[in-house]
């Protein structure tokens, strides 16, 4: 059965997007974008709120991909043939190899994990995976923590009153000054 992870990176104050709607605080370094590309690789399916989706966007555009470096142009193409589902209330298509979510959430997760094949289920933005870990359905986090305060926005851990034990799985500090923890959910 297919692991269902969220990865996001966030402030050390526990922020995904700042109070202005920025992200710009986790700008990932060479050497943890070079661990994003290989933590990609376990992906089989990634699911994406409506914002992600269309944050996302910007590796498929070919002006950007024009100025790509080398690990940007190695990032796009493991990440732009990536199944997704996207979940939106407005949204009425996506380009392939998107696809609209046709069913709730843990309709969308039960069908994905019977499904043959290799691969993680990643979960992606912040209000979608507030919504899978409302409903129990995350098995792992992966937080990588910026070395920055940003003092409120949107944050990475769901606040609806539960406690979930985590076991911690792995650690890793960069040179920049991130930190990387998986965590698996106790079940």
């Amino acid at each position: 059965m297919h692991r269902v992870t969220y990865s996001m990176g966030m402030s050390a104050d526990g922020y995904v997007i700042d109070a202005t709607g920025s992200f710009d605080f986790s700008e990932p370094s060479a050497e943890v974008f070079a661990f994003h590309i290989e933590e990609i690789r376990a992906v089989g399916v990634h699911l994406l709120g409506r914002r992600l989706h269309e944050t996302m966007l910007y590796w498929e555009d070919p002006d950007n991909a024009a100025t790509f470096t080398g690990a940007e142009r190695e990032w796009a193409a493991l990440w732009n043939p990536l199944p997704k589902v996207v979940f939106s209330r407005t949204l009425t298509e996506v380009a392939a190899p998107a696809r609209l979510a046709t069913e709730g959430l843990a309709a969308e997760i039960a069908r994905l994990r019977e499904e043959p094949g290799e691969g993680d289920i990643a979960v992606g933005g912040a209000d979608l995976a507030r919504q899978a870990a409302e409903q129990g359905l995350i098995d792992e986090y992966q937080v990588f923590v910026h070395p920055a305060l940003v003092g409120g926005g949107t944050p990475f851990f769901a606040n609806d009153g539960q406690r979930v034990p985590l076991t911690l799985a792995e650690s890793r500090a960069f040179d920049s000054g991130v930190t990387f923890q998986r965590y698996r959910v106790e079940r």
